[in-house]
């Protein structure tokens, strides 16, 4: 855990994550480092192929999604894994906030906002949270389950307001580059799009409309965001800095599951060895 939190404030601060802090089980070769000879930067093509190449670390290859897309949840870890999830889902939003706050370009605000607009909603249109709460409501959690946060991990928790950390300190361009996992989000949308209404009949699909929306609003962010990134990192130095910010928002959200896993897969919440008062 030592590890985890030294490796977020690191890049939270604009450092890339330090291989001295790793643990015995962390892959080093996932980050990438600048040899004592400068070199010259990937052309563009490559600088994306290279981004693009992270899907290897993306979420969907974590066991609990694995097990998720068989078919093997049962009722409570579906609904585990959808309250802690919330948690991300209403930060999301806030996180974006953060790079308007800190962007004087008036033209990347006016798009960018849209990201807000998507999980808040606009008007009488509503957004994301609300989709995803839809969602609880139809694995069978109550609204207040959702909204009281009180099912929320605290490795969840400290997983994603680490994001939200780096986004209010991080330059903006970095905050957008960290987006790009969107890049690999509709394939795990469309997965359960695909695969639920057979794997968990139990589950209304009435609720799975925020994965529909997704897979669209996805690409449009993506977009977005790999232009601003490519535009930015021109350097080789700085090209590797935007594949361990991108590494950097895949661990979030693999320690992510990794809470979930640790609590409702192999039934150790935090805590589980003390005895209540």
């Amino acid at each position: 855990m030592t590890a985890w939190i030294s490796r977020f404030k690191s890049v939270a601060h604009g450092r890339l994550p330090p291989f001295s802090i790793l643990s015995p089980d962390d892959n080093p070769s996932q980050y990438t480092t600048m040899s004592e000879t400068t070199l010259s930067p990937w052309s563009p093509l490559e600088f994306e192929a290279r981004l693009r190449g992270k899907e290897r670390y993306y979420h969907i290859n974590h066991p609990y999604q694995i097990l998720m897309a068989e078919g093997k949840l049962t009722r409570e870890q579906i609904q585990g894994w959808v309250a802690n999830r919330f948690y991300y889902q209403v930060m999301i939003p806030v996180k974006d906030a953060n790079i308007l706050a800190n962007c004087p370009d008036q033209a990347t605000r006016k798009r960018w906002i849209q990201r807000i607009h998507d999980h808040d909603g606009l008007g009488e249109e509503s957004g994301g949270i609300e989709a995803w709460t839809r969602l609880g409501m139809a694995v069978g959690l109550a609204r207040d389950d959702l909204t009281s946060l009180r099912r929320v991990l605290p490795g969840v928790r400290f997983a994603v307001d680490a994001y939200v950390h780096f986004a209010r300190h991080a330059t903006w361009q970095e905050a957008a580059c960290s987006s790009l996992t969107e890049m690999f989000a509709p394939k795990i949308h469309q997965q359960r799009l695909a695969g639920w209404p057979d794997l968990y009949p139990w589950i209304d699909p009435e609720g799975l409309g925020y994965f529909r929306k997704r897979v669209t609003q996805a690409r449009r962010d993506v977009e977005h965001g790999l232009t601003i990134t490519l535009d930015h990192f021109k350097t080789r130095e700085q090209q590797e800095r935007a594949l361990n910010i991108l590494q950097f928002k895949l661990d979030v959200l693999w320690t992510l599951l990794d809470a979930v896993y640790l609590a409702y897969i192999d039934q150790k919440p935090p805590y589980f060895n003390i005895a209540p008062d």
